[in-house]
């Protein structure tokens, strides 16, 4: 599928495996965090791979209710957020761009189509984190947790006044739980596989085109 661009008023992106390749760096944090719990480690890694697009405080509640059947307390659940900014932060920051992202960021600026980040990182981080990589401005504006990708493109419809015409928005993802935020609001959906992956979004209903990276949306 070919996507055009001007048939959309607005652009919508996911952060990590949309604009950087970090998904890899977050994966590796989980497995530092839970490395103590050896027989669950694996089916975290694994719940975490499988739930991208999930905030990683709704993962850490799943992870001790539903793998470790251990209550979380408030005082565990304040040091696991803490361990992971702080393990994260610097290796998302050096993390190269997915090829050709900056660029597309560049030209929806320059031809000034309305660009939205929405991520599930915690919002004040991934604003820290977006300004630092110097693309914080680029954006209308920064979205993170603790809002819902879903309610956070709700919120992005009425700004645009776009609530009765969705399909003029189009939300660049790489994970299941993106493309069920863009399904429940109604919105057009990409979904970015890096090359050689299995294409998780195949046959799924409002899925407009899927790239390997932006190189052929910028030339």
């Amino acid at each position: 599928m070919t996507l055009n661009l001007s048939d959309y008023s607005i652009i919508l992106l996911d952060f990590d495996g949309v604009i950087l390749e970090s998904v890899s760096v977050k994966t590796e944090t989980f497995r530092k965090l839970f490395a103590d719990k050896t027989e669950f480690v694996n089916e975290i890694v694994n719940f975490h791979l499988q739930n991208g697009g999930m905030s990683r405080f709704d993962k850490f509640r799943y992870i001790y209710s539903e793998i470790l059947h251990e209550e979380l307390t408030d005082k565990q659940f304040k040091s696991l957020c803490d361990d992971f900014a702080k393990y994260v932060y610097e290796g998302v920051i050096n993390s190269p761009f997915v090829k050709g992202a900056d660029k597309f960021i560049e030209k929806c600026y320059k031809e000034k189509i309305p660009l939205y980040l929405v991520s599930a990182t915690p919002e004040d981080e991934i604003i820290q984190i977006t300004k630092e990589i110097g693309i914080f401005d680029k954006f209308n504006h920064v979205y993170g947790s603790p809002m819902t990708k879903a309610d956070c493109i709700m919120e992005i419809l009425q700004e645009n006044n776009l609530t009765k015409d969705p399909k003029k928005a189009l939300f660049f993802g790489d994970a299941i739980n993106d493309y069920k935020a863009a399904n429940k609001t109604g919105i057009n959906f990409a979904g970015r596989v890096p090359e050689g992956n299995i294409n998780i979004f195949d046959g799924l209903d409002g899925v407009v085109g899927v790239i390997s990276d932006f190189s052929s949306l910028t030339d």
